[in-house]
């Protein structure tokens, strides 16, 4: 039985997070799929190494502003096919999702928008959220096993972040936003890390602003989902704080898929 090990991270900027090691990072990982969002890159910006790591098919998203948003899936095994849209224009500029499909699984890598900066920025996020639901829903129903990675924008439930009673009137911990994660997980599909693990305390997001991870003032806001019909291969889902390189750490899991 083959292990797969997958990756996700927040690297809020791939050329930064090259710098200071994301390749050499990624070469003792060595994951079978590895999973970035935020790269705030256009391919002319970026160094062949970058676009052709060695060992590795990659597959971008690039947004249509300059330094902004962007997802990137790194595979050894090449997929059976690639999208990278939900098919809703008005959700899709921003270069937010890379969908990898493969025999065994698709696999979903999802930068999902940031609702703090006004209202308008809620509503769209809120519209994403909505639109990525409608996606999965049908291919849940046709009992499609998926895996959904990356950056959510919100801390699910209280144990999820340092500081719940102060932040229930902030974007990432408002009751709109939970109450959506609230139906994507009734929709069929599980939390991993949860699955393992009810320990407080374990975030994937600090401030830097506040110097909030040398206190692990933080908020677990990087997921990884599965549908129901994977939980039986699943054999880990871990998160890795003291990787470091951007105000986000790295998660993962491991499947073993017959």
């Amino acid at each position: 039985m083959k292990e797969t090990k997958i990756l996700s991270w927040n690297v809020n900027g791939i050329r930064a997070a090259q710098k200071y090691g994301l390749l050499d990072w990624l070469c003792k990982e060595s994951p079978d799929i590895l999973c970035v969002q935020e790269t705030k890159a256009r391919p002319e910006q970026l160094s062949k190494d970058l676009l052709e790591p060695q060992g590795y098919y990659t597959y971008w998203n690039y947004p249509e502003r300059k330094g902004y948003s962007g997802v990137a899936t790194f595979t050894k095994n090449e997929p059976v096919s690639v999208e990278y849209d939900l098919n809703t224009l008005k959700v899709d500029s921003e270069g937010r999702i890379v969908i990898t499909k493969y025999e065994e699984f698709s696999l979903m890598n999802v930068y999902f928008p940031n609702g703090k900066k006004d209202e308008e920025r809620l509503n769209y996020k809120m519209e994403f959220y909505e639109a990525f639901l409608e996606h999965v829903r049908p291919l849940i129903a046709s009992n499609e096993k998926l895996v959904v990675c990356g950056d959510v924008n919100t801390a699910h439930k209280e144990i999820d972040l340092a500081h719940p009673k102060a932040n229930e009137k902030v974007s990432g911990f408002l009751p709109v936003e939970r109450e959506w994660m609230d139906r994507f997980v009734a929709n069929g599909f599980i939390d991993t890390f949860r699955h393992f693990n009810e320990e407080p305390e374990q975030y994937t997001w600090w401030d830097v602003k506040s110097r909030a991870r040398e206190r692990n003032i933080g908020w677990r806001i990087d997921y990884f989902f599965i549908s129901e019909n994977l939980v039986p291969y699943l054999t880990n889902a871990f998160i890795m704080p003291d990787i470091l390189g951007s105000d986000h750490c790295p998660i993962g899991i491991t499947l073993q898929i017959p």
